[in-house]
């Protein structure tokens, strides 16, 4: 028998780790329409790795990397292969065995890479990017690195603040994907073959490109209370502003014709067109709205050239047409009934995101034979009218009702709705009118078919993000949110309807607050509270908000005055050298219009919700 240690690593993954853990299949490997393929990696020029940090699950159902993965693999000299965060089982296994984290295509150690791109979609993957480090042997911080390591690259939404990973990371990408990570394998190629050295290559690329940001360039000061005082560069060579990368020819972009399939189950099992990038918008609470500038729109004949494509490569049956808004999206009436006459005959469902109910009205006949009419999704955010204005949510009740009895004819049976609380100037009867809104929706399929509609209203608790107008709110304190819960549950109870309420987990709220406009300061307490245990945060299985109390009172960090302090008009924010967004003053004069649409007097005050 051939010794563990020196074994290949393929096969170690084949004999110590699929036959002691769960669903072994998410570490397979091999799926149809893979492009890595055995002997690319070591003829490479530039090896990448696109890891998500989290499980496959989601990672697979992530766009966004297959994008990238196709992309690499199309560029002459680079071999992409992809990584993803074992679950806690494997972790440990692999931990025992002393396996190092791996990638999928063929088994390559990832620390052999030369490039490591991690995408950062959500506040709550930041221990799971260094679970993967660590797996792999790359040491988490900066200055610990040396030459033999692969250069550590971040994107992606939670990007446009990495400060509270800016120690763990060399550079980080500000903006969209496509065009950035060209240039970045078509510079790599050119330096390495020059001979220069990783270190010197992160100057250089900070140098190149405006929209590059390497942390490790920069120093912060603070005052004495703890807020920015100054984000300043260390060397001419360093920006003192970074800027977006942005796909301008967004119809063209790289798309993946084959997507990866999957041989388990994933989160969305569906091929997915991007239809469109961005939002008209402008929902003063979305961070992608506002930053996802200018629009990108698909036509109908390359949305259907890409969707055929991809059907006949994959034999899925579910078509998601994606974008922030769908209902927004100018030829959707047209390209509903094309997608429909040439999927629907083959036994294609087609999937939406919510939908945005006025523009929804006129496009729920052209769609009825081709969307799937198990449950509707809409995202309403307020219960009344006037917060629904001040947040710059385009929805009225009358719509609403009128959207879903309109769904109901056409064949929907059950309605999920999105609604958020903790706006400034949310008043008590916010949040009940959200059951009451909800019993409405419900009530609405009764004339209809004779019964209520299943309605499920999922409801959040607001998470200020960086580049919207909300980025100096205060996040009501924990307290606030445990009322409201109480104050729906009770009213749950005691009317019986056909409406469930299901809320978000308060404390991981608690923490994307901190997260999403924190400083370097928190890594720190990222690392201590990996070090504690800290493990897959986005899930609830596996969240230990204890862990993260622990952390923030070892590290001497105060979470309150990351998550629920007011930020005054002239602080300098976390990321106010990253120029991600719309302007300062634009964005201050639309979160003063949000208290001026509630309370035209002037007098306004965040209220406590009795208990």
């Amino acid at each position: 028998m051939i010794a563990p240690n020196i074994m290949p690593l393929a096969d170690r993954v084949s004999h110590e780790l699929l036959p002691f853990v769960r669903k072994p299949s998410q570490y397979i490997g091999k799926e149809i329409n893979g492009l890595a393929k055995e002997g690319d990696w070591g003829k490479a020029d530039a090896r990448v790795v696109i890891a998500f940090p989290d499980t496959y699950a989601l990672g697979m159902s992530h766009l966004g990397c297959q994008i990238l993965y196709w992309l690499c693999n199309h560029t002459p000299g680079v071999c992409a292969e992809r990584t993803y965060c074992p679950e806690l089982d494997a972790e440990q296994r692999m931990r025992d065995r002393n396996i190092p984290l791996f990638t999928w295509d063929t088994r390559q150690p990832v620390a052999d890479c030369d490039i490591l791109a991690i995408s950062l979609q959500y506040e709550m993957v930041f221990t799971s990017v260094l679970t993967m480090m660590d797996l792999a042997g790359i040491p988490f911080r900066r200055e610990h690195r040396d030459d033999t390591h692969p250069l550590v690259i971040v994107g992606g939404p939670q990007a446009d603040n990495p400060e509270p990973v800016a120690d763990f990371v060399d550079l980080v990408v500000l903006g969209d994907g496509e065009d950035s990570m060209a240039s970045i394998l078509r510079t790599y190629k050119e330096l390495k073959a020059s001979g220069m050295r990783r270190r010197d290559m992160i100057e250089e690329f900070a140098k190149r490109y405006d929209w590059i940001y390497a942390p490790g360039l920069y120093d912060v000061h603070y005052h004495v209370d703890g807020t920015v005082r100054e984000i300043a560069p260390k060397s001419s060579t360093a920006s003192p502003l970074i800027h977006r990368c942005k796909t301008m020819d967004f119809e063209n972009a790289p798309f993946p014709l084959r997507p990866l399939v999957p041989f388990p189950d994933v989160i969305h099992d569906r091929i997915a067109v991007e239809i469109m990038r961005g939002c008209p918008q402008r929902c003063r609470f979305c961070h992608a709205g506002y930053t996802k500038r200018p629009l990108g729109l698909r036509s109908v004949d390359q949305i259907l050239e890409i969707a055929e494509s991809m059907w006949r490569t994959t034999g899925i049956n579910e078509l998601g047409l994606l974008s922030l808004s769908t209902a927004d999206y100018p030829q959707l009436r047209e390209l509903a009934q094309r997608v429909s006459e040439r999927f629907h005959p083959r036994g294609v469902n087609i999937s939406v995101p919510s939908l945005r109910v006025d523009k929804m009205l006129a496009h729920i006949p052209s769609m009825v034979s081709g969307v799937r009419k198990g449950g509707l999704t809409i995202a309403v955010e307020a219960a009344n009218d006037d917060m629904r204005r001040a947040i710059r949510k385009k929805v009225t009740d009358g719509h609403l009702l009128d959207g879903v009895r309109a769904a109901y004819e056409a064949g929907w049976k059950s309605v999920k709705l999105y609604f958020m609380t903790g706006f400034p100037g949310e008043r008590p009867d916010d949040i009940e009118g959200i059951f009451d809104l909800s019993r409405e929706v419900s009530e609405a399929r009764r004339p209809i078919s004779g019964s209520p509609a299943s309605v499920t209203s999922s409801v959040g608790w607001l998470v200020p993000k960086p580049y919207t107008p909300f980025q100096w709110a205060a996040q009501p304190e924990p307290e606030y949110f445990w009322d409201v819960r109480m104050r729906l549950r009770d009213l749950a109870k005691s009317r019986r309807s056909a409406v469930k309420i299901r809320m978000h987990n308060i404390e991981r709220s608690e923490l994307e607050a901190v997260f999403a406009r924190g400083d370097r300061r928190l890594s720190g307490v990222i690392e201590t509270a990996w070090r504690m245990g800290a493990r897959l945060d986005g899930w609830d299985e596996h969240f230990k908000p204890e862990i993260w109390q622990r952390a923030f009172e070892q590290e001497g960090v105060d979470i309150n005055f990351y998550a629920h302090r007011e930020r005054a008009a002239d602080e300098v924010l976390p990321w106010s050298h990253l120029n991600g967004g719309p302007p300062t003053p634009y964005l201050r004069k639309q979160y003063e219009d949000v208290f001026r649409q509630i309370d035209p007097s002037g007098s306004l005050e965040l209220p406590v919700l009795s208990a």
